[in-house]
């Protein structure tokens, strides 16, 4: 006997468009069965009333034989009777009972996902910054009232989908066989032309229709233990953003409902909610009565980040390699949140094509934490912090000794203590902003240099360009002799943001002159922090993300015993909206610049090589900053890196 597809009544909850799908093929195939039964059920009557017919015949041509008369009035009128009794009425029941029942739950079913998805529009538009208890507990108990409802109308429709696929079987064969024993009954005095192979037969078939009705039992037996166990769970199955399972970073796979950004004007968007699956290194999309989804981005080495959008919660951007194609989802939960976003940094790493994908996907996580310790504000390094000079008898290595060291390929323990603290941000005290706003104020940043040819009034030098970036980290390194060690501080500082889920940046602008390097702040203007650009011993960008670039500060380590103090090294990590080799450029020739002024002659060169602005300053690229540069308010970005 072949198999009965059913629908599972587990997956009523999730409402997938795989279910849909599914849903699709089942509802497809009670239309085309509905049709034929009503054709059928027509064929039927024609036999039925050619039947009566003949009764009606017979019955005259027995009042011309009348010995026959008794006998054929009543074998045609009992065949009539069991016509009726056993080939139209089964067929009128299953049509009006089974075939209107699919009917009416599919409309309620309609009825109960619309409400579900308009309870959800209203759920999504939830504001975050200025948030209502009050409403925020309406809206919840409205999403959980109408989830549970078409959860209900969909266990009922699958239960009686899955009905339908047993009935269906008995529905057909019923009336054909009541026909045929009608016809039997009928030619009971020729039984001789009736072979005991036709009564095995029609037994045979008998038994068969009692064997189906008794898995149709079992089956609904089975189904409505199932309903109940699934409408037993708790009310926090159908509240959003009430799961209490941890959060799983080593997926590689993901699937779920997602809401997506679309413009729907110059300065107007829409949201839509859509489900996203990820295939590979694909992220597809499945709109609600698709067959099938389409690809909706390649995510190798794509760059997922959080965003803020319009006072919505749990939005995250997903942005290409070349950075001309992105798009913003949410998701419903924070659970579904971080989780989409660490699936999806796993898939663009390609961990999917190894050959253990989830293996490598732990050892990743877990050798990150492992490797870093960051901390979200700059402290000083205690007792217990690393000086990488300090812990080496001596103080620091000579000179041919770091160029033994520099032969061959340095170690990450050489180029950074392990365990080194991170700093994510950098905050400017309420001192520091009122000391540079009061005339001929002087700043100290927080790492202690002094700048006093980088105060705002001393920006009078032949080269200034400005950049738009994203401070991503800074750390204390071992040595700033070397561009390894700025590729090391950039993986730790990535690493450490992606694990402890630290993707907000605040964008700055980076000024480079001839004799400094500033960080500014495009709001107030207030520079943030400030170098020597010949305290910049190393400045490289990526080698595979060109937007990401970093340089080296050697600051000193002062102590009582030693008055010089000891040479100290810090790394810093910045992200563009421009390639990072223009900035590491630009840092160039300043240095050039620098150098040039001790020689007349060679500035005079100099000059002549390069054009100049009207201010008789180096031009170099168009400004980037756009009028942000003049007090516009930066927006709180997400690295791409």
């Amino acid at each position: 006997m072949p198999a009965v597809h059913t629908l599972l009544l587990e997956e009523a909850l999730q409402d997938s468009p795989q279910t849909r799908s599914l849903l699709s093929v089942f509802e497809e195939d009670a239309g085309t069965l509905t049709d034929y039964t009503n054709q059928l059920l027509q064929s039927m009557q024609r036999v039925y009333g050619a039947q009566s017919e003949m009764g009606l015949a017979t019955e005259q041509l027995s009042r011309q034989l009348l010995e026959y008369e008794k006998q054929l009035n009543t074998l045609h009128s009992e065949l009539a009777t069991q016509m009726a009794d056993r080939m139209i009425f089964p067929m009128i029941q299953f049509r009006e009972k089974d075939l209107t029942e699919i009917s009416t739950l599919r409309e309620i079913f309609g009825i109960a996902s619309d409400e579900h998805e308009a309870a959800m529009v209203k759920y999504s538009r939830l504001p975050k910054k200025k948030e209502n208890e009050k409403v925020k507990a309406e809206l919840v108990g409205e999403v959980a009232y109408s989830r549970r409802k078409q959860h209900q109308a969909s266990m009922q429709y699958y239960c009686a989908l899955n009905a339908l696929q047993y009935r269906k079987r008995v529905a057909m064969l019923e009336p054909m066989l009541g026909y045929t024993q009608a016809q039997i009954n009928f030619y009971k005095k020729g039984i001789d032309l009736v072979s005991k192979k036709m009564d095995s037969f029609l037994g045979s078939v008998s038994s068969m229709t009692q064997n189906i009705e008794a898995q149709l039992d079992s089956e609904a037996e089975a189904m409505r233990m199932t309903q109940r166990e699934l409408l037993s769970m708790e009310d926090t199955v159908y509240m959003p953003d009430r799961d209490s399972a941890p959060v799983n970073r080593t997926l590689i796979q993901k699937a779920g409902y997602l809401n997506i950004r679309n413009k729907t004007g110059l300065v107007t968007t829409a949201w839509d909610r859509l489900y996203f699956f990820t295939q590979g290194g694909n992220l597809m999309c499945q709109p609600r009565g698709a067959v099938a989804g389409g690809m909706v981005l390649d995510l190798d080495n794509s760059s997922v980040m959080a965003v803020e959008c319009e006072d919505r919660r749990y939005c995250f951007q997903i942005t290409s390699p070349n950075g001309k194609t992105s798009m913003i989802l949410q998701a419903e939960s924070k659970r579904e949140y971080e989780e989409w976003i660490c699936t999806l940094n796993n898939i663009s790493r390609q961990i999917y094509l190894t050959d253990n994908p989830e293996a490598v996907a732990i050892r990743l996580n877990q050798t990150a934490i492992q490797a870093v310790t960051p901390i979200t504000s700059f402290e000083k390094r205690g007792e217990g912090s690393p000086n990488p000079d300090r812990a080496k008898p001596g103080g620091m290595q000579s000179s041919s000794g770091a160029s033994q060291k520099t032969s061959s390929a340095p170690e990450p323990e050489d180029l950074i203590v392990p365990g080194t603290p991170i700093q994510f941000d950098i905050m400017l005290p309420a001192s520091e902003f009122q000391d540079q706003n009061r005339a001929g104020g002087r700043r100290t940043n927080p790492f202690g240099e002094t700048d006093d040819d980088c105060s705002p009034e001393s920006d009078n030098s032949l080269l200034q360009q400005v950049f738009a970036v994203r401070f991503l980290g800074s750390m204390a390194v071992r040595s700033g002799q070397t561009q390894e060690v700025i590729y090391e501080a950039m993986r730790q500082v990535l690493a450490a943001r992606a694990i402890h889920n630290i993707f907000r940046t605040t964008e700055s602008h980076l000024m480079v002159t001839s004799s400094c390097l500033r960080l500014i702040d495009p709001q107030t203007q207030v520079t943030r922090i400030g170098f020597q650009l010949q305290e910049v011993t190393q400045f490289v960008a990526h080698q595979e993300n060109g937007r990401l670039m970093g340089f080296v500060v050697e600051g000193r380590d002062w102590s009582e015993d030693d008055e010089e103090g000891e040479p100290s090294f810090s790394a810093f990590v910045f992200e563009s909206n421009t390639e990072g080799e223009k900035i590491c450029y630009t840092i160039s020739l300043g240095k050039d610049i620098m150098e040039a002024k001790k020689d007349p002659e060679a500035l005079v060169q100099l000059l002549k090589n390069m054009p100049l602005t009207n201010e008789g300053k180096f031009l170099l690229l168009d400004s980037e900053t756009g009028n942000t540069a003049n007090g516009g308010a930066p927006d709180e970005e997400e690295s791409e890196a």
